[in-house]
């Protein structure tokens, strides 16, 4: 018997991650207020009856949303760029992942996050809000950090403001999400790029050969 609860709580998660992935795809490309129980009941060929069993209200679904995006942010731009060493390089590392993210496809909207911080602006406060805030506010961190950490191993000028350089880096990723969105598509990313690696080697010290 506890051999078939654990098979049956297994597929149930399994389902479960399997609808979070769509409608972190919905939602990123058309936003959070198309991501409904009706909505993935006809796309994924689900009863609403059966995705009432994982989540219980709109506002449920979309928390759960989130932070089923924040997992895949997570391992597709923070974790593989820690595999850098502390310092400039890991700095570089973080941006070009989450470039390499939009380039990829990973969500067909773009960065989830910058979409729905725009849908869920301050004209709509709210336990959704705050979650998206919460996440956007630890790739913030994370930038911040790894400023912080180049600045202690040498690598980043002392006199360069850690909070101000991340979001003249964070900035410049939402610029090339904008862009790749738009007209410009892939060439908003390379542009992004070379924005970014001039703005580092502006802040970082001649010890760091950064982009040698």
């Amino acid at each position: 018997m506890a051999v078939q609860t654990d098979g049956r709580r297994l597929r149930g998660m399994k389902t479960r991650q399997s609808i979070l992935a769509h409608a972190a795809r919905v939602g990123s490309a058309e936003g959070l207020e198309a991501v409904s129980l009706q909505r993935l009941a006809d796309d994924l060929g689900i009863s609403k009856s059966g995705l009432f069993a994982h989540f219980g209200s709109k506002e449920e679904l979309h928390l759960a949303t989130i932070e089923a995006a924040a997992q895949i942010f997570t391992d597709e731009v923070i974790r593989p760029a820690l595999a850098q060493p502390r310092g400039v390089r890991r700095v570089w590392a973080l941006c070009n992942s989450w470039l390499s993210y939009l380039e990829r496809g990973v969500f067909p909207g773009g960065c989830f996050f910058w979409a729905v911080a725009e849908e869920f602006d301050s004209r709509r406060p709210g336990p959704v809000r705050d979650s998206v805030l919460k996440k956007k506010g630890y790739w913030s961190y994370s930038l911040q950090r790894a400023v912080r950490e180049a600045q202690l191993a040498g690598e980043i000028d002392a006199a360069v403001d850690p909070e101000q350089l991340a979001w003249e880096l964070d900035s410049l990723l939402g610029g090339a999400n904008s862009g790749f969105k738009g007209e410009d598509g892939i060439r908003a990313l390379e542009r992004g790029r070379r924005a970014i690696q001039d703005r580092l080697t502006r802040a970082a010290t001649p010890a760091a050969g950064f982009l040698d």
